[in-house]
């Protein structure tokens, strides 16, 4: 395989854009709060998503630190599936090295046929590595226990042979799934990626989807050309396919009408998320700041985030996509750096104004008020003859009537 650590990516645009629009929800409650009461503000914001019309929402899994409390996507999923009608949820991720491969793989299909084909599969090593220190797990093995895990369930996916697969770490014995995925051949799976090659390395190894978690990230932003070529050689390598459709790139964004509302909405709760990065997760997502307004410049400055206008969150996806070369879903990052409601219309706002312009939804609409606004005063002016022959032809006819009457 060729080494493309230091080759710029490719300058000419694949022509895929961003058609799919959704969440990723870790989710990022700071601690203190009723998990109870979080988990039914989490369930109302996927009504009110599905609602919008966003087209997916992917549910995290972690295991300590406080924020990020939701244990089992799985479970989450099929009670959020029950509330909404459209949004397709995925685990965004699965932490593969937690589960062993069959069970999982189990659980997955399952859930595929209790939402009818809802259902999307995301995978990952595992973020946190308190989580990977209490089951007693190497951090330095949890890439290659997750491609050998990804490995054994795509193989239980794609064949109803038996399999027998032994690792240092689980082993599969003529095993197959009883019940099959309800979609075929079976569900969407895609691979997460912050700035390490072995997300994409797996994802074009196995043919599968790449969820950019880190996009807007300094490392992320820079690292999503490197990404694609990699994914896209191992994809030949090992005769796979390389979709741009199936990227998806997240990033965080609050958005209000104005600027100034949007980074007075975010004082509620910006600095605990950041406080959560600076001190207690291993990402090195946010600014060593702890004032607000430069919290505040420092997160937009560097492309990480959005916190302004409809504007601002159209540049940055567009941003986003001459970055990549192309992708075809951009995900919101949960946060909850505004109250609920402020986060609400935040969201109603992008439905409402960014997808459109992105997508060009919009533009026939457009074009056609333009249309019907260039040529109004001969439409008006027919309209105009339309109604005065009507008035003429009633007169005409009223008279011949009366002269009837007259006669008789």
């Amino acid at each position: 395989m060729t080494d493309t650590t230091d080759q710029a990516p490719n300058n000419e645009h694949s022509g895929i854009h961003p058609t799919r629009f959704g969440i990723f929800l870790a989710p990022f409650h700071p601690v203190g709060q009723s998990p109870t009461v979080s988990y039914e503000r989490d369930l109302q914001l996927l009504e009110h998503l599905d609602a919008l019309g966003y087209d997916e929402a992917w549910i995290g899994e972690h295991h300590s630190a406080g924020f990020e409390i939701i244990p089992s996507p799985e479970v989450f999923i099929a009670t959020a599936a029950e509330r909404t009608r459209h949004i397709k949820l995925g685990t965004g991720v699965s932490s593969l090295p937690y589960h062993q491969p069959l069970m999982l793989a189990d659980r997955m299909c399952q859930l595929d046929h209790l939402t009818r084909g809802r259902v999307m599969f995301g995978v990952g090593p595992g973020a946190l590595p308190s989580d990977a220190f209490m089951m007693g797990i190497e951090v330095a093995k949890q890439r290659e226990m997750m491609e050998e895990a990804l490995d054994a369930i795509l193989q239980l996916l794609r064949t109803e042979e038996p399999i027998t697969y032994e690792t240092d770490w689980f082993t599969l014995r003529d095993a197959r799934l009883q019940v099959r995925p309800y979609q075929r051949p079976h569900f969407e799976v895609a691979v997460a990626a912050q700035v390490s090659p072995a997300g994409p390395r797996a994802a074009g190894r196995f043919g599968c989807g790449l969820l950019s978690i880190g996009a807007t990230s300094v490392g992320g932003f820079d690292a999503l050309g490197y990404h694609w070529n990699v994914l896209e050689e191992r994809a030949q390598q090992f005769s796979q396919p390389a979709d741009r459709n199936g990227w998806r790139l997240v990033g965080p964004m609050h958005i209000a009408d104005t600027k100034e509302q949007a980074i007075a909405d975010v004082e509620f709760g910006l600095g605990q998320w950041v406080d959560y990065f600076q001190r207690v997760a291993a990402l090195p997502l946010a600014p060593e700041t702890t004032d607000h307004a430069s919290l505040v410049d420092a997160l937009n400055a560097s492309g990480f985030a959005v916190i302004g206008t409809v504007e601002d969150a159209i540049a940055q996806v567009k941003r986003l996509d001459e970055q990549s070369k192309g992708f075809g879903a951009f995900l919101l990052m949960a946060h909850e750096w505004a109250d609920r409601e402020a986060t609400r219309r935040s969201y109603e706002l992008f439905s409402r104004y960014v997808i459109p312009e992105v997508t060009g939804a919009s533009r026939t609409q457009v074009a056609s008020r333009d249309w019907a606004a260039e040529n109004r005063p001969q439409f008006i002016g027919e309209a105009g003859a339309a109604i005065m022959s009507a008035i003429q032809q009633h007169a005409e006819e009223k008279a011949k009537l009366e002269d009837a009457a007259s006669a008789d």
